[in-house]
């Protein structure tokens, strides 16, 4: 299990006593809202530590992230002072406001005495590490639970410490330091249960500094310091500024964008019949802005929606309080919904909008556009006391039936198997599978594989590619029972049956539902329908040949379509047979009448031997229906079966042997008798005993 690294983020505060410096931002305690008496001093401003901004900043952060996030994004505090000391821990019930500012009240500010020398931000660097190093709740259910992953957890986790520096070479001797513990104590969490060692961990280093100062050091941009550790560093002052700056980064650490809604209607306390436009700006995840830009209406008629606000480092998507149309009936569909929070949470207009939505009550939001209707985008409405943006489908649904797909050059296809396709997924439908421990076959998703590859071998996908898929009422169970690993002799009778009822209708001469979708004129003849059904329901027999029942059932469709096929050719083989004896006689392949083609003696053989059968029906009990016959009365006597296919086949060898080669003398001029051997092999020997 992959957790990302935003699932445990650390906060390393600096204790020290320089940030109890004062941060040089005034603030104005006494205001006069009506004129100043006369002799009434006013008190003198005041200003925030560098402590009290910082821990400001570091809550906006976590009340952002636990606004839209209530679980699993965990967050931990570690003050670093003299010595390290935590806050709160990975527990869900330490994940709150409330706990925290309770905690952080017992804090108190830095202390005023002290040598510096004492105070180290490596001490609280190196707690956040052994805090990475602990287990959350989820990453300890993972790995105590008996599942293959369970010892594939990945630790991530994210360190953001606000501190100060002097220059970059304390920096760079920081980022070594730190990563030299860090490897010390992934080496101690490899040996124990209980810890985990940081397989990915991100320093973030914001250095801070009263107002009225400059840091002298730059920041630096994002880089890896090892294989497990990468850092960056933040420069800014402090007080808003450093608010500012964590407003920026927690977007960029959770992935987060921000709506500002414009022109909110609000009534002023000085003037009643009136009301004033007021902006709030909400944070959100950014994959409710995901559809506003796929489908292009953020760039059309010049209308910047994506603006950089005065003072800001990030972007905000501008959208206009919408009041719908009271007789508009169409319902736009929602395709997400996702938790928002606002940015300045204590401010009049936030609180007016938060109760607003939080009573019920929807506000509908439209992109800026120059001329045309309103284009509603996203809504806001609360659900159980959350408050959600809802991302509205400004295009077409994706409730309605896919468009057809298009093939090739011209139109479209519409005339797709669905319901077809429906079926054949119900019928091969995943379920769950026991194998047993002795069990040795294969496993069953390879049998699965192997019956939907052949299942598929033959699947039209459109109606206009196939005939047997348009005559169900005809040829069911035939079409089912075929794709079976194994027939009855029930099953056998069931689909002879369907054949036979195949040639009944050839025979009646009865028209087949042949799909007429994107066909012009006539359609095919009738001849021409029947011998491609037939052709077509051979192949998908054939196909699914895989045992001897099923063979019997192609024998069966064979026998079937010899009398039609004869009954077809007709005449035209009668025609031709002449041309055929004749050119037999002089062995050679010739063309019949209409030129369709060469035949050889072999082929000649076999149309002989079948117009010779034509006449011969054999009888029994599964006897197909009569069909018109082939007659071959009118046929030479001779011609039939006059040549044996032997001397057919002797002939067409010797034929292609004289053209290669020059015959042996011996084989030309042999008379068919056992030729001995070497005959005068022994001559020589017996002359010479004789000799002697």
């Amino acid at each position: 299990m992959t957790l990302p690294v935003s699932h445990k983020t650390v906060f390393v505060l600096d204790h020290s006593p320089y940030f109890l410096t004062s941060c040089q931002q005034h603030i104005e305690f006494d205001i006069f809202t009506k004129t100043r008496q006369p002799g009434i001093i006013p008190l003198a401003p005041i200003s925030k530590s560098l402590w009290t901004c910082s821990v400001e900043a570091a809550f906006e952060y976590c009340r952002i992230v636990w606004d839209i996030f209530p679980t699993s994004k965990l967050i931990r505090f570690v003050v670093s002072g003299t010595s390290a000391r935590y806050l709160n821990s990975w527990m869900q019930e330490d994940q709150s406001m409330s706990y925290l500012m309770a905690v952080m009240a017992q804090v108190g500010a830095p202390s005023e005495t002290g040598p510096s020398k004492d105070y180290n931000i490596i001490t609280g660097l190196t707690a956040a590490i052994e805090a990475l190093c602990e287990c959350s709740e989820v990453q300890h259910e993972c790995r105590t639970s008996l599942t293959e992953t369970a010892g594939k957890v990945a630790n991530r986790g994210r360190i953001v410490c606000i501190t100060s520096m002097k220059s970059d070479a304390d920096i760079r001797a920081l980022e070594d330091r730190f990563y030299n513990i860090l490897t010390e104590h992934n080496k101690l969490a490899s040996g124990t249960d209980c810890l985990m060692p940081v397989h990915k961990c991100e320093l973030v280093i914001i250095l801070t500094c009263p107002v009225n100062k400059e840091i002298d050091m730059s920041g630096f941009s994002k880089r890896d310091v090892g294989s497990v550790l990468s850092s960056e560093v933040h420069r800014c002052r402090s007080g808003r500024h450093l608010a500012v700056k964590l407003g920026y980064l927690v977007q960029i650490h959770y992935n987060l964008a921000s709506t500002t809604v414009t022109g909110i209607p609000m009534k002023e306390e000085q003037n009643a019949n009136s009301s004033a436009n007021y902006d709030v700006e909400l944070l959100h995840p950014a994959a409710a802005h995901t559809e506003l830009f796929k489908t292009g209406f953020s760039n059309t008629e010049g209308v910047h929606v994506s603006t950089v606000k005065e003072g800001q480092a990030y972007e905000t998507v501008t959208l206009k309080w919408c009041t719908p149309r009271s007789n508009s009936v169409e319902l736009q569909y929602c395709t997400g919904a996702f938790r928002i929070t606002p940015v300045d949470i204590n401010s009049r207009p936030s609180s007016c909008l938060t109760n607003f939505l939080l009573s019920g009550r929807a506000v509908m939001l439209e992109m800026p556009r120059k001329s045309g209707s309103k284009v509603m985008s996203h809504m806001l409405a609360s659900h159980g006391g959350e408050i959600y943006i809802h991302t509205l489908g400004t295009g077409r649904s994706t409730l309605e039936d896919p468009p057809s797909i298009s093939e090739g050059c011209g139109g479209r296809v519409t005339d797709y198997r669905i319901n077809d396709f429906g079926e054949f997924m119900k019928d091969n439908k995943l379920v769950p599978f026991n194998v047993g421990p002795n069990d040795r076959q294969e496993l069953p998703i390879q049998r699965a594989l192997k019956r939907l590859q052949r299942l598929t071998q033959y699947w039209p996908m459109v109606i206009s590619h196939t005939t047997i898929f348009n005559m169900a009422s005809q040829l069911d169970p035939l079409l089912t029972l075929i794709t079976k690993e194994s027939l009855t002799p029930d099953e056998i009778i069931e689909c002879k049956k369907v054949i036979y009822l195949l040639v009944s209708m050839e025979s009646k001469g009865t028209a087949l539902p042949v799909p007429t979708i994107g066909m012009r004129g006539k359609g095919p003849k009738r001849e021409e329908q029947y011998r491609t059904m037939w052709n077509e329901l051979e192949n998908y027999i054939r196909m699914h040949c895989v045992t001897a029942e099923h063979n019997v059932i192609l024998d069966c469709l064979l026998e079937c379509r010899k009398p039609a096929e004869n009954d077809a050719s007709g005449n035209n083989q009668k025609a031709s047979i002449t041309g055929i004896k004749k050119s037999t006689e002089k062995g050679t392949s010739v063309k019949d009448e209409k030129g369709e083609g060469k035949w050889s003696e072999v082929d000649l053989s076999w149309r002989e031997g079948k117009f010779g059968d034509t006449d011969k029906v054999e009888e029994g009990s599964c006897k197909p229906p009569s069909v018109k016959k082939a007659r071959s009365s009118g046929l030479d006597g001779d011609m039939l079966g006059s040549t044996s296919l032997l001397q057919l086949w002797k002939n067409k060898v010797s034929t292609e042997n004289a053209r290669r080669h020059v015959e042996f003398a011996g084989r030309l001029n042999g008379d068919g008798k056992i030729a001995k051997l070497y005959p005068n092999l022994n001559i020589d020997g017996n002359d010479n005993e004789n000799e002697s």
